[in-house]
């Protein structure tokens, strides 16, 4: 099999119902394979996967999207697999550009399409874009969305280019490497998983790429709202964890000193903003990472010693959060 297109699924037998359809149209190729891998769901998901004819993976439990894909991924031999949530709509031959480009160059570890929103097509899509980078305060930014401010589809980010990250929104890697780097980290549970495989990747001399041939449409926030406590909790933990996993010892303490004074002003934005349950997630966040610290020093030594490359040169020297608020740089 050249292709695993796995979608991860948790309750979502509506979203299976509306955007599946699109999956499987535009994928009818023998060698590309269409899998459901089902997070525990108890909803309609399983006949809905079945109904339309796919592989479906039944998992016994919720083991979050970090989880659910390596224990999907363990089950497929394919040469290449695409990470694809279950709210995306597809287009035709959106596999073809993302698979030969990956075939054409050898030293590139994961690739990405453009990444429209479904609701506004003709606007980028928050996660993702066209392509993810990370600013010298390891805050992630795309072509096309810098922090909240997401830019119209005019066809100005339409060539291959390098990038840091690759969304895990559509995410096509190899295989074999996807499996000897250990996949997702599952103690993430969700959200900046795919940003902390692209950093091991980077890291050990692999690069990304955005391949804009490629399109799809995604709906977002499919699990949670992007203004959900929870979401909050798990992207600003996530961050802390990502960020001593992988940065070296002469960047990591005035990175982390920064973002301690930067994210208890975001915590106060949120309470001037009446929102006391996401400044006190901010708060959660930073205790729950203080707590879980040593829990990630192993992976932290295995990932400084296997990185051929200790700061990848694709990190931004400058800070989007002076550029957009100081500077007014919103592209």
């Amino acid at each position: 099999m050249k292709v695993s297109v796995i979608i991860l699924n948790w309750n979502g037998a509506k979203m299976l119902e509306q955007y599946l359809p699109s999956v499987i149209r535009h994928s009818q190729q023998p060698d590309i394979e269409i899998v459901i891998a089902d997070n525990g769901s108890t909803d309609d998901s399983l006949s809905v996967a079945k109904r339309f004819g796919c592989r479906v993976i039944e998992l016994d439990r919720n083991y979050g999207f970090a989880e659910g894909y390596n224990l999907a991924i363990a089950q497929t031999d394919a040469e290449y697999v695409i990470l694809l949530n279950s709210d995306v709509e597809v287009t035709s031959g959106w596999i073809d550009p993302l698979i030969a480009y990956m075939d054409a160059h050898p030293d590139v570890a994961a690739v990405q399409p453009k990444v429209l929103s479904w609701l506004h097509k003709s606007q980028f899509e928050y996660a993702g874009a066209a392509g993810g980078y990370m600013d010298k305060l390891c805050y992630p930014y795309c072509r096309g969305r810098t922090l909240s401010y997401v830019e119209k589809d005019y066809g100005q980010y339409d060539t291959v280019t390098d990038v840091f990250w690759a969304t895990g929104a559509c995410l096509c890697t190899r295989t074999r490497l996807y499996k000897e780097l250990g996949g997702l980290d599952s103690d993430f549970f969700a959200h900046m998983e795919e940003i902390d495989l692209c950093w091991r990747m980077n890291s050990r001399g692999w690069r990304l790429a955005c391949v804009p041939q490629s399109v799809i449409y995604h709906l977002g926030g499919g699990s949670l709202n992007y203004e959900n406590p929870k979401k909050t909790f798990l992207n600003f933990r996530n961050s802390l964890i990502m960020i001593y996993k992988n940065l070296p010892d002469e960047h990591f303490y005035r990175v982390m000193i920064a973002r301690f004074v930067l994210d208890i002003a975001a915590s106060l934005h949120y309470l001037l903003i009446f929102k006391p349950a996401n400044a006190w997630a901010v708060i959660c966040a930073w205790s729950d990472y203080l707590k879980r610290k040593q829990q990630f020093a192993a992976k932290r030594r295995t990932n400084l010693q296997a990185a051929i490359v200790p700061y990848p040169t694709i990190i931004a020297q400058r800070s989007i959060l002076f550029d957009y608020y100081f500077r007014g740089k919103r592209q």
